[in-house]
Formats: structure tokens, C-alpha cells, sequence
């Protein structure tokens, strides 16, 4: 039975989100959306094409006027405009109109690449997340941000552009690599750590379930996770004030993420700045030694790193002032005040950010000594 979580705005449905096994119940969804007199194009990577397409194609082609598929190179590196650009392209060539749909069937990449194709291609056409991996099932899939990166800046260059559908397949998981779905998981601790004490509690009262993808307990965990993404949207959908909640451990994630050159995936990123974040906290007396500590080792059981090598804490400080989130030449970071309880600081200094850096660095010479 699926789980279904609706998305309100203005206190009416925006639109669904769907948690389920297998592909079978998108078919009423998508007749809901009046595909049958619609063209829809699957916008997929190289790494999801092959497993899932094809399958996905299948089942809508005879509910859909014309499905076609396109897939672009795999990688966090191909997330541009000059991707984007190809997508148009193809779209033309097609001859898809305003009132046809986008599928965006993959990763946090392929989503947010397809959410602003569809928020920009003649400006502005439906389309549905079909997220495939954990991170983007209960993270980048909800809310509406859409966009690429831009020299090497994460997500420079987007827009808001709310799906009429997200469907999760849970099933899809099973074919996602351990480090992949474990980069996911960081998201949904960060949900716990920023809402929710008992949904953070019960993650780690269900550490041997997850690691070992029992379903059941992963339905639930999606669901949970997801709920308190929606809650946080629903009240600031365009991020302009508590939906800046979302972004803790995103402010030094991305700047490790950056100066190492993408190696990291996004989600070991966050969980250091996760761990940054809760030491800055802890800095400021907001939480006390036992927390930080307790924070910075939850991440552990789920292979997530605490600390990163090879990184020059100045060059990662100097990012950070680039971030997006930065507004009036200051920067708005997410602490903690306690386990479960978030809030944005416009306080933290450059000396704290840089301290907080160096606390999560590892240096092979400093062991040696």
C-alpha cells in the first residue's frame, strides 16, 4: 500500500508525494495528469537509463500520447547549463510544447537539472521526480529547487519550480551503491537534527534495518523524512525565512565539496558540515560537549565520514563566502540549540567557521607526530 503525503500551498494540494514498491502505481497518477493526450520525455543519466527507463517507458507508452527518452552523461560534473543546453535542444527537435510533461528519472542530479529545464523550456512546463536514490527521494525531489552548477559553484544558477508529482520507488534502492545510499541517509539524519529529536532517536533505534535496507523500515524512513521536508516548505516555499533550516551543514558541505573537487559524494559532504555545525554550537554554548560528541559519532554506524583529509582550511573558508546563502555580506548558518532544534545564526564569524574546519580536518603528519 503506498504512503501518500500531499503537498499543500495556500491550504490546497500543490501536489503529491507517493512512497510505494515497484513502477505500477504511477499509471493512475499520470492519468490523473491527463497524460493520455500528452507527450512525456524521460529525462534520465547514463547509470539510470540502463536499469530503469526502458521499463519505465513501457508502462507509460500506451497511457501516453508520444514518451520518448533522454539521457545525459552521469556525474555532479555535468550538472551546467551546457547539459541543460543539449536537453533544449533535443526538446525542439521533438517538437514538445507547453502543455507536454518532463519525467526526471534519477538522482538528485537528473532532478534538479530536469525541474529547471521544465521551469525555463518555453517558459515553463509540467514535469514529475521519479527520484531513484535516497538522497534525492527524501531531499532534492521536495520543495521545488531546481538548477546547475556553475564553475564549479554548487546550484549558482536555478529557479523555483514546484513538480505535479513525486513518486518514490522504493525498489530502486536495492541497485544504488552502499556509499550512494548511505550519502543519501546524511539528509535524512540532517532532518532529524534540525525538527525532530524522536525521528533522530528512532534512526538510530533502527540502525541495523536501514544499513540492511529492510523496506518496511525504509518506507517508514522516507515517510518520516519527507514530512518534515513538507512541513518546513509548506510555511517558506521561496526560502525566505525558516526553510533556510534545510541548509545546516551545507555551508562548509559545500565548500569541502568543492575544494575537493567533487570526490566527495554531496551526502559525506553535509555530514561534515553537520559535524562543523554542531561544533560551532557547541563553541557558542548552545549545546553542551556531550551532544557535539554524540552528534559527530551518529554519523559513524552509517559510514559517514567525521573528518577529511587533503583539505586547506583557508582555501574551504575562502568558499564559503561565495555560497549562496550568503545576503548582505554576511552569512546565515543553521546551529543547533539543542538535539532537534534548529535555528539560523547571522552571528558566526570567519575565526569560527575556520576553527570549525580545522576541528573536522585530518592530518596524516599530525598522527604521525
Amino acid at each position: 500500500m503506498a504512503q501518500r503525503l500531499p503537498i499543500l500551498k495556500d491550504r490546497k494540494p500543490c501536489y503529491e508525494i507517493i512512497i510505494t514498491q515497484g513502477f505500477e502505481e504511477i499509471l493512475p497518477e499520470m492519468e490523473r495528469l491527463g497524460v493520455k493526450e500528452r507527450r512525456v520525455c524521460i529525462i534520465t543519466d547514463t547509470n539510470v537509463a540502463p536499469l530503469y527507463a526502458s521499463q519505465l517507458a513501457d508502462l507509460l507508452d500506451n497511457q501516453c500520447r508520444y514518451v520518448t527518452v533522454y539521457a545525459f552523461p552521469a556525474g555532479e560534473e555535468n550538472k551546467t547549463l551546457d547539459t541543460v543546453r543539449e536537453a533544449y535542444k533535443f526538446l525542439i527537435e521533438k517538437e514538445f510544447d507547453r502543455k507536454d510533461l518532463l519525467v526526471a528519472l534519477g538522482g538528485g542530479v537528473v532532478g534538479d537539472v530536469t525541474g529547471y529545464i521544465a521551469a525555463t523550456y518555453l517558459r515553463g512546463v509540467d514535469f514529475v521526480q521519479v527520484p531513484t536514490t535516497l538522497l534525492a527521494q527524501c531531499d532534492s525531489s521536495i520543495g521545488g529547487k531546481t538548477g546547475v552548477d556553475f564553475d564549479g559553484y554548487k546550484n549558482m544558477v536555478g529557479a523555483f519550480k514546484m513538480p505535479v508529482l513525486v513518486y518514490m520507488n522504493v525498489d530502486t534502492l536495492d541497485s544504488l551503491p552502499g556509499r550512494q545510499f548511505f550519502s543519501g541517509f546524511a539528509e535524512v539524519m540532517k532532518h532529524g537534527l534540525i525538527k525532530n529529536e524522536g525521528f533522530y532517536t528512532w534512526l538510530i533505534d533502527n540502525m541495523y534495518e536501514i544499513c540492511g535496507k529492510d523496506k518496511t523500515v525504509l518506507e517508514d524512513m522516507i515517510y518520516q523524512s519527507c514530512t518534515i521536508k513538507k512541513l518546513v516548505v509548506e510555511k517558506d516555499p521561496y526560502e525566505q525565512g525558516e526553510r533556510a533550516l534545510l541548509n545546516f551543514g551545507h555551508t562548509i558541505g559545500h565548500a569541502i565539496e568543492k575544494a575537493k573537487g567533487f570526490e566527495l559524494l554531496h551526502g559525506e559532504c553535509v555530514a561534515l558540515g553537520c559535524v562543523a555545525a554542531a561544533f560551532i554550537s557547541y563553541k557558542k554554548e548552545l549545546i553542551t560537549a556531550e551532544e557535539y560528541y554524540e552528534v559527530r559519532d551518529m554519523f559513524v554506524p552509517f559510514y559517514l565520514p567525521i573528518t577529511v583529509d587533503d583539505i586547506d582550511p583557508q582555501q574551504v573558508l575562502s568558499y564559503t563566502r561565495s555560497d549562496k546563502k550568503r545576503e548582505a555580506g554576511g552569512i546565515k548558518f543553521v546551529l543547533l540549540k539543542r538535539i532537534g532544534k534548529a535555528f539560523i545564526d547571522r552571528t558566526v564569524t570567519d575565526e569560527e567557521i575556520l576553527e570549525a574546519i580545522q576541528e573536522i580536518s585530518f592530518d596524516e603528519e599530525d598522527m604521525k607526530a
